[in-house]
């Protein structure tokens, strides 16, 4: 029993690694093309959603998820398109380390969501904590007053408020199930593509570097959701801060982007932040 827990915990481990890695390229493939952000989120919405049934019906669940999808499972797919809405253009008009940072405090807009719509009262230290990333988010809110990267910025924290209302409906629904909403968060967003961009004019390269987007996107979101059935979600969203560092890191190397000072100072506090109210499994 013991050795299978061990096995069953270090899977886990893994398939969170890889999402962390995984999501930490989505600035790369977004900045990558010279297309728009709605042609991106055009072919990005096909491919993910083509992966994702895919993988749904490969595993047997995609007619029981389909069945579900109502109640807990529709808001998720709402409030997913409308974040995937911002977090597209948001690359696009602010830096990856910028975005990512400020994504970086989703879990402590999702504490402060719970404490107001079900009365679930964070910890002392959360609270602290959730204080501590405010301030480093004002401090990279600071230098994008500077820097011209406002627009993208808010973009960036309205889609953290939309992934913030996610993770609230999973905690009260945790019931609800992850891969069909996904799907249908990436398919709705297909039209709008369509009509607010030009998809077919986009060069068959850059669609191809999209469509991978897409399956990166996919690939990312089903490994976080296997991977979190395996493990504590304190250990989960521990291991997913890994994104916070590789995405600059590695918008750094390919696209020789460098963060702006204030967002390496505040993007260092609220990776304290994140590792201060993750400490002790808490």
């Amino acid at each position: 029993m013991a050795q299978q827990l061990a096995v069953q915990r270090n899977t886990g481990v893994g398939l969170v690694v890889v999402s962390a890695i995984v999501f930490s390229a989505a600035g790369i493939f977004t900045k990558g093309v010279s297309a728009g952000a709605w042609e991106i989120v055009f072919w990005r919405g096909l491919a993910a959603a083509g992966f994702t049934f895919a993988y749904l019906a490969v595993r047997g669940t995609l007619r029981d998820e389909a069945r579900s999808f109502r109640g807990p499972s529709l808001a998720v797919a709402v409030l997913g398109a409308a974040g995937t809405a911002a977090f597209i253009p948001a690359f696009k008009l602010s830096s990856v380390a910028n975005v990512s940072m400020i994504y970086a405090a989703a879990p402590f807009v999702a504490a402060a969501m719970a404490w107001i719509f079900v009365r679930e009262r964070p910890e002392p230290k959360n609270l602290a904590a959730s204080a501590m990333a405010c301030g480093g988010v004002a401090v990279i809110f600071w230098g994008s007053g500077v820097s011209g990267h406002l627009t993208g910025d808010l973009l960036a924290l309205w889609m953290t408020v939309m992934m913030a209302g996610m993770m609230v409906i999973y905690r009260i629904w945790p019931e609800t199930p992850a891969g069909f909403p996904a799907a249908m968060s990436s398919l709705v967003l297909v039209p709008f593509g369509a009509i607010f961009g030009d998809p077919l004019s986009v060069p068959l390269s850059e669609v191809g570097i999209t469509l991978l987007f897409g399956l990166f996107f996919a690939v990312a979101s089903v490994t976080l959701a296997e991977g979190a059935r395996r493990l504590p979600p304190a250990q989960t969203a521990l291991i997913s801060t890994l994104e916070m560092p590789l995405a600059p890191l590695l918008a750094w190397i390919i696209l020789a982007e460098l963060p702006a000072v204030q967002t390496a100072i505040g993007g260092v506090v609220v990776c304290l932040a994140v590792l201060w109210s993750q400490r002790n499994g808490r």
